[in-house]
């Protein structure tokens, strides 16, 4: 059964080998896209698909769907350095979620400002590159909660 990944935030989708940080983009930590967010000040991250928070940091987390799909949302690049520092969490890890719920907010911008990337990868964890259809082709805009990536 396909599961509908969303958008967790408005942006310009990116591909991954955009992504500065080679983990990323190399996909060694799964297929996805990345967006660049829009906005100005506080940006709140939702869950891309409802499931379990099996994974919280203030930088990052994952939600596990039902059928054990996981999917890995991580806000900027090298913002693990931030240790929480301008991010506020909304969930616990192991709450169930559903699809659009807040999970995370942020500045983008004052990660920006910072020299850090703000670009936000969304990765399918355990999927495979021919498993993982984009919906959003790399340089259009993408609304938060819009579908983004279909995983069959």
């Amino acid at each position: 059964m396909p599961t509908t990944v969303h958008a967790p935030l408005a942006g310009v989708v990116r591909a991954l080998a955009d992504v500065p940080d080679p983990v990323f983009a190399d996909a060694m930590v799964g297929p996805g896209l990345a967006i660049e967010p829009s906005g100005a000040g506080v940006v709140t991250a939702t869950a891309p698909v409802s499931g379990v928070v099996s994974t919280l940091h203030p930088h990052a987390f994952v939600v596990v769907t039902a059928e054990g799909h996981g999917v890995l949302v991580h806000l900027g690049i090298d913002t693990v350095q931030l240790r929480g520092a301008g991010f506020t969490v909304h969930a616990r890890r192991h709450q169930e979620v559903r699809q659009g719920e807040a999970v995370v907010s942020w500045r983008p911008a004052e990660v920006a400002a910072g020299g850090r990337s703000p670009l936000c990868p969304v990765v399918v964890l355990d999927g495979a590159p021919g498993d993982v259809t984009p919906l959003v082709p790399p340089g259009r805009p993408v609304a938060g909660g819009a579908a983004l990536l279909r995983w069959d």
